[in-house]
């Protein structure tokens, strides 16, 4: 069996804008809770400010999970480190090149017109460049931040393709 299988989880750079409103959802909720003992419309409320605290901490925390099995990256998303929602499959095979974000590689693709953007990095830019951009055929352009390992695997299935330069 050739089958190479690897796994990365890369965490998603928390949003303070969702942060904010995940406490602030959360307080009023427990105020509501409070005033839905001595009126009942309160404890509506807090019912809708539960359901809404709850949505706002389950995409407040935020994990990618990368798998690469059989020339075909997959990718997931964990949602506060419970929920698991399948965000798509790429494959190697369509794959037209892989190389980091700020790569002079990738510069005669900087001006074609792309259909699907999709970003399941960390969000943080790092020195050195830890975020790679795949273009698929389709027009098709993903962001990634794989680790070593998945990098040398997706390169020795695809050699021509993967530059880490």
């Amino acid at each position: 069996m050739s089958d190479l299988y690897v796994e990365c989880l890369v965490a998603r750079k928390p949003s303070t804008i969702l942060t904010f409103f995940k406490v602030l959802l959360i307080m009023m909720t427990a105020v509501f809770v409070f005033l839905g003992l001595m009126f009942t419309p309160g404890l509506l409320v807090a019912i809708i400010t539960g359901v809404a605290a709850y949505f706002t901490y389950m995409n407040a925390d935020v994990e990618y999970e990368y798998l690469y099995l059989d020339k075909e990256i997959s990718v997931d998303k964990v949602m506060a480190k419970s929920k698991r929602k399948k965000m798509g499959s790429f494959s190697v095979e369509q794959m037209e090149i892989m190389a980091p974000v700020n790569s002079h590689r990738l510069d005669s693709y900087k001006n074609r017109q792309v259909k699907k953007t999709h970003d399941f990095s960390s969000g943080k830019a790092s020195q050195p460049e830890k975020r790679y951009m795949l273009f698929f055929s389709g027009d098709t352009k993903v962001i990634l931040e794989p680790n070593e390992a998945m990098i040398k695997a997706i390169q020795s299935v695809a050699p021509r393709k993967v530059f880490t330069d």
